[in-house]
């Protein structure tokens, strides 16, 4: 059953934002985070970094595109995918599936190049795409770890908690999905459990389940009930994250997800999940050229399936250890690959999705920040219009952090502003600050200034930036520790965003019928 609600909760109001004016509303946003009214997704004015000239470009595509050839790519349990690739002149063998050069690039040519994604609240409605950007919390971790409790087997609640707290933040415009793993629940059920809580506790848009095709079918008829049949007609409401079993395999449950989702004209985020020398070759270029090939077969599938569905191309490509097999992120191989990756995305003409604050670190310390800064900034100069993992990520993607969440929160704002480049007008030229100081005088106190000191910078409410003695004085809290008092608050604060009663009892009715036509199962 979903998560029982407080009684703030059984009765739920607007929210936050209406009171959030004056003075009150300045120290709740310094208190509780960053404004309220930032946009529901990013338009970017900053450009993407084109790393690769025009004949290292064609390189890759051709060896992709031999790599389809020679080598093809398995769709293991799935006649219908088989024969749909057969129907437009693949070469079918068994399950391996062969394609000329410029085949899978032309089938993915009626994907679109962006699409508006709607969330029950019309002011949380995204455009993936083009200039947009928008930032989604980490996906799929079966822990989750916080100061006082430590590493522990993600629930319900943890899950419901996650939901709460990227609602909470401007910072975050999608939802996620399954957000952290919730091991109390039985393994075939507990998807109507996550698409409630996205549902109930959200309004922001949202994935559903994947990991069977009839769960997909439940995601999907869960967000029918919310929005209507013809709402899901025309427009994306859900989204399903397929992953590729690299190298080079589909498998019928990923594929089975994949039709769900494209026969319902929702959307699909399409990546293939390599770890060089283990899913791939060690080389990055033939990791990368592998990477396209993969995802061009299934943007394809979810073309044949339905045209023009939704679909975003997505990138896991990541480096590993070799000395022990173990995964790495923030590398500076993976992060030029993304580079390239970004590339090739465009040239296809679609949106592009790559990993947002990604980390080995097993806390949220120097190197988990490295490697996460490092790793976004990459995602971003790549030109990524969907920032998978943007929040909450640690240990490989096996824990989802909530001191780490809140930390990649404000480094998520800082993104924000960076995106939107630099504005030149009179107001910023300052021309009246100097008139106003003159020379030899500090600016502090200056009309330009007051009129200007809430906008002019990003303003980290985490960062602490006062003098050591101050900071003795506070507590000598490390940003661990304040980030811990801050989701503490934030979940305090939160505020359920109203539904519809006889919408929210369809729904639980929904659940109720599903759950009770089948025993439960644990693995």
């Amino acid at each position: 059953m979903p998560v029982a609600k407080t009684k703030s909760e059984r009765a739920p109001t607007q929210g936050r934002r209406g009171r959030s004016g004056g003075r009150s509303g300045r120290m709740a946003r310094r208190n509780y985070g960053p404004p309220v009214d930032a946009p529901a997704f990013i338009t970017r004015t900053t450009p993407c970094y084109d790393l690769l000239d025009e004949d290292s470009l064609v390189a890759l595509e051709t060896q992709a595109d031999w790599i389809l050839q020679e080598i093809g790519i398995e769709l293991r349990g799935d006649e219908e995918a088989l024969t749909l690739f057969k129907n437009v002149g693949a070469t079918v063998t068994g399950n391996r599936v062969r394609f000329e050069p410029g085949l899978a690039r032309s089938l993915c040519s009626s994907a679109p190049g962006q699409f508006s994604m709607h969330g029950r609240d019309p002011a949380k409605n995204i455009i993936i795409g083009g200039d947009h950007v928008v930032f989604t919390p980490a996906y799929g971790p079966p822990f989750v770890s916080d100061l006082e409790r430590g590493r522990r087997y993600a629930t319900l609640e943890d899950f419901a908690n996650f939901v709460k707290l990227a609602y909470a933040s401007p910072w975050l415009h999608h939802s996620g999905g399954t957000v952290c793993e919730p091991v109390d629940m039985p393994v075939n059920k507990r998807h109507l459990d996550m698409v409630y809580g996205h549902l109930r506790y959200s309004t922001k848009p949202f994935m559903g389940s994947v990991t069977a095709p009839e769960r997909a079918e439940d995601s999907i008829e869960m967000a029918r009930i919310v929005f209507g049949a013809e709402t899901l007609e025309r427009h994306c409401v859900i989204q399903g994250n397929i992953n590729v079993n690299s190298p080079l395999v589909f498998d019928d449950t990923m594929t089975g997800a994949l039709k769900a989702y494209a026969r319902a004209n929702q959307g699909i985020v399409l990546s293939p999940f390599i770890l060089g020398g283990a899913m791939g070759p060690v080389t990055q270029p033939a990791l990368i050229a592998q990477a396209h090939a993969e995802a061009m077969v299934g943007i394809a599938l979810s073309q044949l399936v339905r045209r023009g569905a939704p679909v975003v191309y997505g990138n896991f490509l990541t480096t590993v250890d070799l000395k022990t097999g173990a995964p790495t992120f923030g590398t500076p191989e993976a992060n030029l690959s993304a580079l390239a990756i970004g590339q090739l995305c465009r040239r296809l003409g679609l949106p592009l999705r790559c990993g947002g604050h990604l980390t080995a670190s097993k806390s949220a310390d120097g190197q988990a920040m490295q490697e996460s800064a490092d790793s976004m900034t990459a995602g971003l100069m790549a030109g990524a219009n969907f920032l998978l993992h943007a929040a909450g990520w640690l240990e490989g993607g096996l824990t989802m952090g909530y001191e780490k969440f809140v930390m990649d929160l404000d480094r998520c704002g800082m993104m924000q502003r960076a995106l939107a480049g630099l504005t030149i007008d009179e107001n910023q030229l300052g021309t009246e600050a100097f008139r106003q100081a003159g020379p030899g005088q500090n600016f502090f106190g200056v009309p330009h200034t007051i009129q200007n000191f809430e906008t002019a910078n990003y303003l980290s409410d985490l960062a602490d930036t006062s003098s050591f003695e101050q900071w003795e004085e506070n507590g000598r809290l490390t940003i661990e520790q304040r980030a811990n008092r801050r989701w503490k608050a934030m979940l305090a604060n939160y505020e359920m965003p109203p539904i519809d009663p006889a919408i929210d009892e369809e729904l639980l009715d929904f659940m109720a019928r599903k759950k009770l036509s089948m025993d439960d199962q644990w693995y």
